[in-house]
């Protein structure tokens, strides 16, 4: 990416050791009890989001003063617009599985850049595994304690080249009719269905361990910032549910259309008859 204003080994490495930080906080609470609370949309929050959330910020604003920040857990401040970069962080990605206790959880730091997604960490810390990307450069996979490798080509993921009977992610927490009527219309293309929470579903089809994951309902911009890096540099295809450009740093940060991963774009379905349906 010309002219682009940071360094990008440095800025991954630190997006990881920051990332990899919070997921040490994390499993501090996750290992005792912690409260849970629910927001007017009635999500939960622990006190593992509010911890991580602090340090996220407080760390990425030592490290880049300059860059603008956009977090689930933080008030919006608009003024961020003004920036061509800006930092969209999930401190746990998959809060509901957080609190069922199975693992299936991320912390999630994107950037984006005049509106785009260009970097992304996705780390797992029960597992202890990070993914992280930059646009232009590839997609990776590491341990937590080898992350600091960055852009090393041993640990370079890629999508599956699949086509036809492919691997389709489901949604722990958040299935849906449409989904299960996706799964029926195009049952003959379908050869094993995997059902896992949080950002790890784009995670796994950036890896070739899964091929498509369609997500009906709205996310936010935090959901998706920084899969969407991971899996766009694995050479897969990232959309909204209508199949135009997802951007970054808006002033509505709902993502309203749903969006459709895909290893590759003739494995994309369509859609329209069952989004009309419903």
């Amino acid at each position: 990416m010309n002219n682009f204003p940071l360094n990008k080994k440095d800025l991954l490495r630190n997006m990881c050791a920051i990332a990899v930080e919070a997921g040490e906080r994390i499993m501090e609470i996750y290992e005792k009890d912690f409260n849970v609370e629910y927001k007017a949309d009635e999500s939960p929050v622990t006190d593992a989001d509010k911890a991580a959330d602090s340090y996220i910020n407080l760390a990425l604003a030592e490290k880049y003063p300059t860059v603008a920040r956009l977090s689930e857990e933080t008030a919006d401040d608009i003024s961020r617009r003004n920036n061509d970069l800006c930092f969209i962080i999930d401190p746990i990605d998959g809060t509901r599985e957080f609190v069922k206790r199975n693992g299936e959880f991320t912390v999630n730091i994107g950037l984006s850049y005049k509106g785009r997604s260009v970097a992304g960490v996705v780390y797992i810390p029960v597992k202890g595994l990070i993914y992280y990307a930059f646009s232009g450069v590839g997609s990776f996979r590491s341990t937590k304690d080898l992350y600091s490798q960055i852009f090393c080509e041993k640990n370079r993921i890629s999508v599956s080249d699949t086509v036809g009977r492919l691997t389709v992610m489901q949604s722990r927490s958040h299935p849906d009719r449409e989904t299960l009527a996706l799964f029926e219309t195009y049952k003959d293309r379908i050869s094993e269905i995997k059902v896992i929470g949080s950002s790890i579903k784009g995670c796994l089809i950036a890896s070739g361990k899964g091929d498509v994951y369609y997500r009906f309902g709205p996310t936010y911009e935090w959901d998706t910032c920084a899969m969407q890096a991971v899996v766009e540099n694995a050479g897969g295809v990232f959309l909204q549910g209508d199949l135009s450009e997802m951007t970054y740093n808006r002033e509505n940060t709902l993502n309203a259309k749903g969006f459709v991963i895909a290893n590759l774009r003739e494995n994309i379905w369509d859609t329209s008859e069952i989004r009309d349906k419903f």
